[in-house]
């Protein structure tokens, strides 16, 4: 493999790395502010989420031979993330009834309630 194709796939584990963490961080900091904790299985997708901001740029920086013998070359497994993303970043409709606004902010943290509300649509 060339060492800029290889360097393509360490750049885009890079940064679903840090587009992870940013999601993750927003969607901890909405489960400690009670959306959605009041459900049993948000613990769950939470720690599911983590595991996935691990395995995803493990798996897309450098080649496995058993990863990409058995299951996926990168190329194609870097595709497939790229479409379960478009698939969840689609504007699907409320599937739950509750659809409370997320809490906003103190003033001056940076943030704004159209931020907060972001994380939850």
């Amino acid at each position: 493999m060339s060492a800029a194709l290889d360097d393509r796939f360490r750049v885009a584990a890079r940064g679903y790395f840090v587009y992870g963490l940013v999601y993750l961080v927003g969607g901890f900091w909405l489960w400690l502010h009670d959306v959605g904790r009041g459900f049993a299985s948000s613990a769950v997708w939470i720690l599911g989420g983590a595991g996935l901001v691990v395995l995803i740029p493990f798996l897309l920086r450098r080649p496995r031979p058993w990863f990409e013998r058995w299951i996926l070359s990168r190329r194609d497994f870097a595709r497939l993330v790229v479409l379960l993303m478009a698939f969840a970043s689609w504007p699907w409709p409320a599937w739950s009834s509750d659809r409370r606004r997320p809490p906003s902010p103190p003033p001056g943290a940076g943030w704004s309630a159209t931020g907060s509300a972001v994380w939850c649509s």
